[in-house]
């Protein structure tokens, strides 16, 4: 049987949010949110915190994390990516003698992320062998294919004036991350060292109402209205 392992991504260094991984959200801290997603999925062997923080990492156990290690500096500041962390993670958990198949990583703000939307992705990565990922996405807005951008003058301009008049159900869906979470085969993965696998990307379609990528206060306030209507519509 395959085993799976999440990592929940949260380091200590947040600026423009101090400690947003933590901060109280409705009672809860944040991270509290994809650990019990996670937890609940019935996906995950192990749901790992991935962090350098030393409280963070009390509070993800605290919650229902497990942790192995701490991740090292380099890969706790500004310009470690992505897959920098993600790659160390993997890779750390084997030299500790964990044998997995699959491996997710999940943002630690992910407060939106239900245990459905990891199931379905689980169940994709598993039996599709033409893949080398499954990603979190959303629907712009808008139509990208419409987009107006400045030119040298300063003036507006269509980017693709061959748009213009088409109608919008007839223009292509585009769609971008929802900064939720990416899942891997950990082989492929760690052989192409990147979540936008070349091999293949398959969607996780998220709804807008569950989406909010958490950087600043602005967002942290817009997912506490979305939070507060949702919860609204449940009661």
């Amino acid at each position: 049987m395959s085993k799976v392992i999440a990592f929940i991504h949260a380091r200590g260094g947040s600026k423009r949010i101090p400690r947003k991984n933590i901060k109280d959200f409705f009672g809860k801290p944040a991270i509290a949110y994809p650990i019990q997603a996670a937890l609940d999925s019935g996906v995950f062997d192990h749901v790992v915190i991935s962090t350098d923080d030393q409280e963070i990492a009390y509070i993800a156990v605290k919650y229902g994390a497990q942790c192995h290690y701490m991740r090292p500096d380099e890969l706790a500041n500004d310009t470690a990516t992505t897959d920098e962390v993600f790659q160390y993670d993997v890779r750390t958990m084997r030299e500790k003698g964990f044998e997995f198949d699959y491996a997710c990583c999940i943002y630690g703000t992910s407060i939106f992320l239900e245990p459905e939307y990891l199931k379905d992705a689980a169940q994709t990565i598993s039996t599709r062998d033409d893949i080398g990922s499954v990603i979190s996405v959303t629907e712009y807005d808008f139509s990208i294919f419409r987009a107006l951008v400045e030119n040298d003058k300063g003036c507006l301009q269509m980017r693709e004036p061959e748009h213009r008049l088409t109608r919008s159900q007839d223009l292509p869906i585009a769609y971008h991350d929802a900064a939720l979470f990416y899942f891997v085969p950990v082989e492929n993965y760690m052989k192409e060292g990147k979540v936008y696998s070349e091999k293949g990307i398959r969607p996780a379609k998220i709804p807008h109402y569950k989406v909010v990528d958490i950087d600043t206060p602005d967002d942290w306030a817009r997912a506490e209205m979305m939070y507060e209507s949702l919860r609204k519509l449940k009661s």
